[in-house]
């Protein structure tokens, strides 16, 4: 009977495990196999990937020219020859009959009507004892006297000055001691035909 403290004592164990090892390195290598070739089979590695990605946008662009073939260029034109054109041509008419009025108010409300005086300043403001230039125009008002009027104690008085009309238009200036805001205008004492107003700042 050998004793248990003999080196040959444990021989059995240690071939023992050695062999778990061993089996344990085979079948993780025989799986790893089967893994690579299954991968290889069901297409599952990069490049497989990379093909069913091509597949897949050639399959997608394969389906493009379908929507052409249904929506031919029959199917528009068709609708728009369908179309009523005495319907567009009204539509066309009212847009042009709508935009006639705006080109020709505008013109009116720039330029005065005849017998209406348009007065302005050259400057609104102005340092004391500086001349206000003034002009306007007073369409059918040739030859007239224009005589200028200033607001002051709430109403409209006569300023010492006047300019003639010649040609439809006017033009002249005058001089004021007041500071402060002053209005002017202009008015045909004939026919009582009076302008608009300006203020000039003076100082």
């Amino acid at each position: 009977m050998s004793d248990q403290n003999d080196p040959q004592y444990d021989r059995p164990v240690l071939n023992g495990l050695v062999a778990l090892v061993a089996v344990g390195l085979g079948v993780g290598l025989v799986l790893a196999l089967v893994a690579l070739v299954g991968t290889k089979v069901l297409g599952l590695d990069g490049d497989g990937g990379g093909s069913a990605a091509g597949g897949s946008t050639a399959r997608e662009s394969m389906y493009l020219p379908s929507p052409v073939e249904t929506t031919g260029s029959s199917g528009p034109l068709i609708t728009l020859h369908t179309e009523d054109p005495n319907a567009v041509e009204t539509e066309s008419s009212d847009a042009e009959e709508s935009e006639e009025p705006e080109e020709t108010e505008s013109p009116e409300s720039e330029s005065p009507k005849p017998g209406e005086i348009s007065l302005q300043a050259a400057k609104t403001n102005v340092s004391s004892g500086e001349r206000i230039y003034f002009s306007g125009v007073y369409p059918g008002g040739e030859g007239a006297i224009l005589w200028v009027q200033r607001w002051q104690d709430g109403s409209w008085a006569d300023f010492p000055a006047s300019v003639g009309v010649t040609n439809g238009t006017f033009s002249s200036y005058i001089f004021t001691g007041v500071s402060g805001l002053n209005r002017f205008r202009v008015i045909d004492r004939d026919d009582g035909t009076v302008s608009n107003e300006i203020r000039v700042r003076v100082g």
